[in-house]
């Protein structure tokens, strides 16, 4: 796959007001013919002075048959969507223009460039982690990383209970709202065991629904209620990063990309 880094390293061919001579920083150029669009790849002169310099080597790597162009514009920084993108395109090379009018293409996409991130939260009500996590792709924030984030959400309305945690989630009984007269089935995790023990005594069956005991696959990002479990280790064998119910998007952002860097390390002493 070539996708270059950073979108100050192409540049645009068309007119070529400085006839053969390209901007310093140039490594790609986004030629359009009159049949299409054509990617060079390019090196300027490295001794070279001043912002535009003499072309060393050209190279051809995509031509019109290979390039598509992106109808709409978007977000260059999403990395990942960006790849999804040209994957789905179905053309061997496709260009984007940004939202900031620059310019961009992936050619010859390829997922498996990307980390995945497993994502472990639960509905109703709004999954707040995996809402956060997509929030904060949309603006492009984890661009750099090369993160593809793969989110497994339970639906705790399937579990069978009787009562549920709180009142947010649109359910009818709650542990918030309602009084317990003992024999419910209640879905809950260790707080609402807690809760339960101290108010009402053991009389209930508990449908355990923290999204820390679902976890399956590594490395993973998942959010629980009690605040002792927050960090970035081994939960029931699997390495990844647990963040509080409430966690803000910093707090999110810091623990992917920490995990990111002590899953690498992980896997370097797990291998070596």
């Amino acid at each position: 796959m070539i996708f270059p880094r950073e979108y100050k390293h192409i540049g645009l061919a068309t007119t070529r007001p400085c006839g053969d001579m390209v901007y310093f920083l140039s490594n790609y150029l986004i030629r359009e013919r009159g049949d299409g669009f054509e990617v060079l790849e390019v090196e300027p002169d490295p001794v070279g002075s001043g912002l535009m310099r003499e072309v060393k080597n050209t190279r051809v790597i995509a031509g019109p048959p290979d390039i598509g162009v992106h109808p709409q514009k978007v977000q260059l920084n999403n990395r990942v969507k960006l790849v999804q993108l040209a994957m789905e395109s179905g053309n061997r090379c496709t260009i984007f223009t940004g939202l900031d009018e620059h310019t961009t293409f992936v050619m010859d996409p390829d997922m498996s460039a990307f980390t995945t991130v497993h994502v472990y939260d639960v509905i109703p009500p709004r999954p707040t982690l995996s809402a956060t996590i997509r929030d904060l792709e949309e603006t492009g924030l984890f661009g750099e990383f090369d993160i593809l984030f793969e989110h497994n959400l339970r639906d705790i309305s399937q579990v069978g209970a009787e009562v549920y945690p709180c009142r947010a989630s649109g359910f009818v009984k709650t542990l918030d709202s309602d009084l317990m007269l003992g024999g419910e089935t209640v879905a809950g995790c260790m707080t609402a065991s807690q809760l339960l023990n101290e108010c009402y005594g053991k009389n209930f069956e508990l449908k355990d629904i923290c999204p820390l005991n679902i976890v399956a696959e590594e490395p993973f990002i998942a959010r629980c209620c009690r605040g002792q479990r927050e960090g970035i280790g081994l939960y029931n064998g699997k390495f990844g990063a647990v963040v509080h119910w409430g966690a803000s998007p910093y707090t999110v952002f810091t623990a992917v990309t920490d995990l990111l860097n002590k899953w690498r390390v992980h896997n370097e002493n797990r291998s070596g």
